[in-house]
């Protein structure tokens, strides 16, 4: 595989795709990882069933569970993937990369089973997640990896990657997540392919990140800054932003409650105010940056556990959105045209 053949299509698990056959797509989700951080892993405590008796705690952080960060039921998301597919998605972006254990065949069997286009991301992870022999590597050695990964295959199949991300960033940004950020931007050069950042838990790290991707060369209609909805909670903060030309995703749509294990002192927005700041978006003249998801990564999000799971969008959020005065038009720009336009290869 090579740039010159991968321009114009959409490159998924089972192979390269016309962008017009990818329909309502999910711009940010995992069906295959494990998200246990090296803390957790230190415990031996077993973790209790998950039922619809303590389902809500387990979210709410009452009762501290590790295996709910493991997605490794293959037959269950082949189960859920159905379902979203019933209710009107078609495609998925699958952003579980380096750090937390990519199984592309697993996803290549789910999309073979389903029917629904899975697009792989490729690169690695925040730094808590990376081994010291990583923390040695030049950008020059992730920007190779990172291409073969989109040409060739990647973790050590032939399944190809047709996104680059999510890339780690935590906060404060260390060093070694910059150098694997430029290298993923020299490979967004080699390829022609979209970068999707994941911003660490600060409210003006999406902006300094975005304008130093800038500054290395980074081709800012191509970029994605993941994870607006748990990092930026004013409209200013939004709109400056989305003035840097980058992608602005999302992606927690289904999480209702204010509580956020990973960062105790914000106030994390409901589907009512994520739509909210959409609208700011769309009324600045950004509707051409705005995507949506859920990024499922635990148990307890799937509908197999007492979750919304990966129809949550298309059964309540449209309605919503309509409710709201969300036009058709801006419903499709959203959920299929800026999909289509970012995934596929220039």
């Amino acid at each position: 595989m090579d740039r010159k053949t991968l321009r114009g299509r959409v490159q998924t698990v089972t192979g390269l795709l016309d962008p017009a056959k990818l329909g309502k797509t999910l711009m940010h989700e995992h069906l295959l990882c494990d998200l246990r951080t090296p803390t957790m892993m230190q415990s031996n405590e077993p973790d209790p069933e998950i039922t619809l008796a303590n389902r809500f705690a387990i979210d709410y952080g009452r009762i501290p569970h590790k295996m709910q960060y493991v997605m490794d039921l293959k037959d269950i998301a082949i189960v859920e993937m159905g379902n979203m597919k019933e209710v009107g998605g078609s495609s998925l972006v699958e952003l579980t990369c380096g750090g937390f254990k990519p199984d592309p065949k697993g996803l290549q069997d789910i999309s073979l089973a389903t029917g629904v286009n899975v697009v792989m991301g490729c690169g690695y992870y925040v730094d808590e997640y990376q081994t010291d022999e990583l923390r040695r590597r030049k950008p020059e050695d992730f920007a190779r990896e990172i291409s073969r990964q989109i040409f060739e295959g990647a973790w050590g199949t032939d399944v190809r990657a047709g996104i680059i991300g999510e890339i780690g960033c935590q906060y404060p940004w260390t060093d070694h997540e910059k150098r694997v950020m430029r290298g993923a931007v020299l490979a967004q050069k080699e390829t022609g392919a979209t970068l999707n950042i994941h911003p660490g838990r600060n409210e003006d790290l999406p902006l300094e990140i975005a304008k130093t991707v800038e500054g290395w060369g980074a081709d800012m209609s191509r970029t994605i800054i993941s994870h607006i909805d748990r990092t930026i909670f004013d409209e200013e903060r939004v709109l400056a932003l989305a003035e840097t030309g980058v992608g602005i995703e999302f992606d927690l749509f289904g999480t209702e409650q204010t509580f956020y294990s990973l960062n105790k002192k914000i106030d994390r927005p409901n589907d009512g105010r994520r739509l909210q700041l959409i609208r700011a978006l769309i009324e600045g003249g950004y509707l051409k940056q705005v995507l949506i998801s859920h990024d499922i990564c635990s148990r307890t999000r799937l509908t197999a556990f007492g979750g919304h799971g990966y129809g949550h969008i298309f059964v309540n959020v449209l309605p919503l959105m309509r409710d709201r005065g969300y036009t058709d038009e801006e419903i499709e720009v959203i959920l299929v045209e800026n999909p289509r336009r970012y995934l596929t290869f220039v």
